[in-house]
């Protein structure tokens, strides 16, 4: 199993000069630090408008950054919004593909839709068809990767005659292909496509099975049509990071931050009522915290054995996930491995965790926990590989191969006035 970090870059209100600048420069160190302790994977999100939430609204210009001062950590957009309001399509393969040359192959190409009506009408993106347009689009972009030239499109959402979209991707015929997931529905729709499914959702170690039986078995089945020219059989789900050799530590230093990524979120996409510029969420999260399901003294129980979500005196239940010490975190870690997860994202910058508190959080996870999967990640890579091959196999056979353009096809020299 793999490991990666995740970032939305909250920064709760009130805000004071310089806090966004220091945010970005924080997380940059943090992912310096990952790269040199051994984590995988770094994911960076796309969203706007989501105050407090999330300020990253040009990932392609953080991991740009990102990509100069590491070395082995791969770059994940997690993930890029496809329907063409917020991007065209040509343009998204444009920046992925110079990232990757500029990374020495190390990107990985998340995509999605979004939900939240801040960014949907904010852009004027239809909400009956985003799911249609990402189909459409992520079909677009994978030719654009591997056709020269680009054989051009004519579809509903896209017009586009023939180009050679350049440059091409250093990683052949492209980098992996992930889609954002957090029903089941989407995880079956990643499989049926050939992508990675980005969980992004706390679900517990037997959900997770459940998930993953359905994910790799359909892929493995003809309902297999992959949506690029290689298939990314890998299924990552998230929970919350931070790990002190003291439980109480772990607890303070992490749970309210994480409690406020939830409840943030819930805010945009489910609860809340927002006016721009003016809405506190920070002060509605403290006041509103334990009625939408992030009760501390519930999530804050100690001596326990570590889920997803910890279960209070009523029955109500608290997101935890990996918070805790190395003794406790180990053997939930074990748990998603032996379900079949191939990659744990860690959430640890959140609400107002601290900066240096999320670096010694993941030295000593690196240093304590790490040590033990990254052992065995090869073998069960391999085992897996050689398991897929055949379905593999037969579902790049099923999947349409690069087109030729039109030999006769000639752009006309501009018109002078």
């Amino acid at each position: 199993m793999k490991f990666g970090i995740f970032y939305e870059h909250q920064i709760p209100r009130p805000w004071e000069e310089g806090d966004e600048h220091r945010l970005l420069k924080d997380a940059l160190d943090q992912i310096e630090l990952a790269d040199q302790l051994g984590f995988d994977h770094v994911w960076e999100v796309e969203h706007h408008f989501l105050e407090e939430y999330s300020h990253s609204s040009a990932p392609e210009v953080f991991l740009a950054a990102a990509s100069q001062r590491t070395t082995n950590i791969r770059l994940g957009h997690g993930i890029v919004l496809l329907p063409g309001a917020y991007n065209h399509t040509a343009r998204v393969v444009e920046r992925i593909n110079t990232l990757d040359l500029l990374s020495d192959g190390r990107v990985d190409f998340g995509t999605g839709e979004s939900s939240s009506r801040a960014e949907l009408e904010g852009f004027g993106v239809d909400r009956a068809s985003k799911r249609a347009q990402w189909l459409d689009h992520i079909e677009a972009a994978s030719r654009m990767m591997v056709e020269e030239p680009f054989a051009g499109w004519d579809s509903e959402f896209l017009q586009m005659p023939t180009r050679n979209v350049v440059p091409k991707p250093y990683q052949k015929p492209h980098p992996p292909l992930w889609v954002a997931c957090s029903q089941r529905e989407t995880i079956h729709l990643a499989a049926t496509k050939g992508v990675g499914a980005l969980t992004f959702a706390f679900v517990e170690p037997d959900e997770a099975r459940f998930w993953v039986d359905d994910y790799y078995s359909t892929i493995a089945s003809d309902e297999c049509v992959p949506a690029g020219f290689a298939v990314n059989a890998n299924m990552a789900s998230v929970l919350p990071l931070m790990c002190h050799e003291d439980e109480a530590t772990a607890i303070d230093r992490g749970i309210d931050g994480v409690h406020f990524f939830g409840y943030s979120l819930g805010h945009y996409y489910v609860y809340g009522q927002h006016q721009p510029g003016v809405t506190d969420v920070w002060a509605e999260f403290e006041k509103n915290r334990s009625a939408y399901g992030f009760d501390r003294a519930t999530a804050a129980q100690k001596n326990v054995e570590l889920r997803a979500q910890l279960e209070g005196d009523e029955g109500v239940l608290s997101l935890r996930g990996a918070i805790g010490t190395p003794d406790q975190i180990r053997p939930l870690l074990r748990q998603y491995e032996e379900a079949g997860i191939d990659q744990v994202i860690f959430i640890s910058q959140a609400g107002r965790n601290r900066h240096e508190d999320i670096c010694e959080s993941m030295e000593l996870f690196a240093r304590e926990v790490m040590p033990e999967f990254k052992e065995r990640d090869p073998g069960l890579v391999a085992a897996k590989e050689k398991r897929l091959a055949p379905a593999v196999e037969a579902a790049l056979a099923r999947r349409e191969g690069p087109r030729k353009a039109d030999p006769d096809y000639l752009i006309a020299p501009a018109m002078l006035p």
